[in-house]
This record gives structure tokens, C-alpha cells and sequence, in this order.
């Protein structure tokens, strides 16, 4: 694709480079430029994934015993 019509359809190459297509830019007939789709980094995350492999305890956010709290205030 020329360079000039690459530039008036800028954001449709670009939702078609994200569709995983590569689009050749060439200018003067010479190919200059490839747009390519990224690759993630992180795989997308999925709700409820883990479900079943986690516990927490039902007094899980209770308050800790004094002799706990005692040590986070000792030097």
C-alpha cells in the first residue's frame, strides 16, 4: 500500500493490523514500513479462572490476638 493512501486510511490499517494482518507500506514503489498487530505481553485475564483453588478462612479480617499486635509495637 502507497504511503499517501496508507496515511488517509491510517486507523482502518490499524484495526486491520490488530485483526493479525501485516500491511506493507511502500513509498515511490519501494517497500518501507510493515505494520504488524503487537503481541500481548500479559495473557488477558479471565474471571473466575481460579475458582475453587483458594481458601480463605471465614475469620479471615477478625481482629488479631493481643499478644500478635504486642509484637508489630516492640523494638
Amino acid at each position: 500500500m502507497g504511503l499517501y493512501e496508507a496515511k488517509t486510511q491510517l486507523s482502518a490499517l490499524v484495526d486491520r493490523a490488530a485483526q493479525g494482518e501485516e500491511i506493507v507500506i511502500t513509498k515511490s514503489g519501494k517497500p518501507m514500513a510493515r505494520l504488524v498487530p503487537l503481541v500481548r505481553e500479559k495473557p488477558v485475564r479471565e474471571p473466575g479462572k481460579g475458582k475453587g483453588q483458594w481458601f480463605i478462612a471465614d475469620d479471615f479480617d477478625a481482629p488479631l490476638p493481643d499478644d500478635i499486635i504486642d509484637l508489630f509495637y516492640q523494638s
